[in-house]
């Protein structure tokens, strides 16, 4: 799922508070003294690390508790340092501003803190509470794309497949390359997924890898954000980001599993864990959809689309992260094509399969 990234949100949100806003008053014994004390007594009582009374650990629950412990104090060092810089702003009424902004985006900050641990909660009732620990041994994956064990008919990695998607403001180019990365012991297969909008593109490497069982297994990404600005003489893209970026084996980063070898409806996986960067998550909502059979899976779905590719054998999932509360992509696989539609279930917006290059079906294809 490509997402807006939280630490960019914030960037932006101090941004607009160095324009304008009024000096916090005891700030230190105020909102963000109160926020880290509140951290420190959150991981400190809700982690569940030491069971009680014969209980069983709570291990997901202590991770979302003392990831919202890090998510206060990283808001805090942001208004900490817009303040600094509204100290230097010489106009009084400007300056004024300045700490007002400052402050009511740290109160914007906290609760998206808030809503984040909850929906980490939500996450674990859904996994359960075990330790977070995949399996990454080498001996359990396939070293060779050109011969795979167990291929994934539902996201086929051949090498030099090529799919491309149209969106309303975007269009986006997935090519598997002839080439591999070793990561951990494990061959991953590198795969890059090319953004282009009005302004800018992101430029994506990532690395899948394919377990013996036919599983597809996240090894990482590595994201690169383009920017041009009006004014520049030349108007070249300039490297502005590459938040999102994670390897397994890396900071405490862990692989994920992007698709199952036999999808079960309910089953819930994560896709990414990388803390605090990349948490997005799935799950399955059908594994026999065909076009009629479900109204709310049906919701905002080009219809020829579907009876062109699904024959009651498509596979739907919900994908989500809990970095951004509340967003939910449902995402479309036809077996022998892969993903061929998201639908983003609360505005409608499509990003939809244009062109393939390697099944006849791909001739076909309905405009967006």
């Amino acid at each position: 799922m490509r997402e807006v990234d939280v630490k960019d949100r914030r960037r932006e949100n101090a941004t607009k508070a160095w324009a304008g806003g009024v000096p916090v008053r005891g700030f230190s014994q105020g909102a963000g003294g109160r926020a880290f004390a509140m951290s420190i007594a959150i991981f400190a009582v809700g982690t569940g690390l030491v069971p009680a009374n014969g209980e069983a650990a709570r291990f997901c629950s202590a991770t979302a508790s003392a990831q919202h412990a890090a998510c206060l104090n990283e808001i805090q060092d942001d208004f900490f340092t817009a303040r600094a810089i509204c100290i230097n702003i010489s106009d009084a009424v400007v300056r004024k501003g300045c700490f007002l902004e400052a402050e009511e985006v740290f109160e914007e900050g906290r609760n998206l803190c808030r809503q984040q641990r909850r929906a980490r909660g939500q996450l674990c009732r859904a996994l359960g509470e075990d330790r977070y620990e995949p399996d990454f041994d080498p001996a359990n994956f396939d070293d060779d794309f050109t011969n795979l064990t167990n291929p994934n008919f539902y996201f086929p990695l051949a090498i030099g497949n090529i799919w491309e998607y149209a969106a309303a403001d975007e269009t986006n180019r997935i090519e598997v390359l002839d080439k591999t990365k070793l990561i951990e012991g494990v061959t991953c297969i590198v795969a890059n997924d090319l953004v282009q909008k009005e302004g800018g593109s992101e430029d994506t490497d990532d690395w899948y890898a394919h377990r013996q069982d036919g599983t597809v297994v996240y090894c990482g990404e590595s994201v690169r954000d383009f920017e041009t600005f009006v004014g520049d003489n030349p108007e070249e893209p300039e490297l502005v980001a590459i938040e999102g970026s994670f390897k397994v084996g890396r900071d405490g980063d862990l692989s994920g599993t992007i698709f199952l070898a036999m999808p079960t409806v309910g089953t819930t996986y994560r896709q990414e864990s990388s803390l605090g960067n990349a948490e997005d998550a799935a799950t399955v909502l059908s594994t026999t959809y065909g076009f009629g059979d479900d109204p709310e899976l049906d919701e905002f779905v080009p219809q020829a689309l579907v009876e062109l590719l699904c024959a009651n054998d498509c596979v739907v999932t919900g994908d989500f992260t809990p970095i951004e509360p509340g967003v939910l992509q449902r995402k479309y696989y036809a077996h022998g094509i892969g993903l061929f539609l998201e639908v983003d279930a609360k505005s409608g917006g499509i990003n939809q399969l244009v062109n393939c290059n390697f099944d006849a079906r791909c001739a076909a294809l309905p405009a967006p």
